[in-house]
């Protein structure tokens, strides 16, 4: 009889029979399913996740794919650049190469009309050179002669015929 008076044993039935009421009163039941109503919420919840989830793997691997794409318009862009800068630079350098043949031929032109000008210049001095140095040569030479009797008679003759 002990036993009656052990408080630990009375707990132990009054829990017992407060288990045995709340089975009776169906509280198991009602809580599983409110568990299952918490639990179909949290499953939802979780697809909804889930497809979130494939969504952003699906953008991620779309943005990934238009990076690729960029990329490669870029490297493209920057292969049409290059060569266009190789053929710009080809152009320039024909064009200089042109217009240093043509300079260098209106040189040679101007060079050679400066020639041309300073012989004829040189042959003009020269023509009058040599035409001073005769009419000098012609001067002394009457000077140094004597008039001629003969010649002096004849051209007196003349004048009286011709009057």
């Amino acid at each position: 009889m002990e036993l009656l008076q052990d408080a630990e044993f009375w707990v132990r039935i009054a829990l017992s029979v407060f288990v045995l009421i709340l089975i009776f009163a169906g509280v198991p039941g009602k809580i599983w399913s409110s568990w299952g109503a918490s639990g179909e919420a949290v499953r939802a919840e979780l697809d909804e996740a889930v497809r979130i989830r494939q969504e952003a793997t699906d953008l991620l691997n779309s943005i990934k794919a238009q990076r690729q794409q960029a990329e490669a318009k870029a490297r493209e862009i920057i292969a049409f650049a290059e060569e266009e800068a190789v053929r710009m630079a080809a152009e320039a350098r024909s064009k200089l190469e042109e217009t240093i043949k043509r300079r260098e031929e209106l040189a040679e032109r101007k060079i050679a009309q400066a020639e041309s000008s300073a012989a004829a210049e040189v042959k003009a001095a020269a023509a009058d050179l040599a035409a001073n140095l005769a009419e000098q040569v012609l001067l002394d030479r009457v000077a140094k002669t004597t008039t001629d009797t003969l010649v002096d008679k004849a051209i007196g003759q003349l004048e009286g015929r011709f009057n």
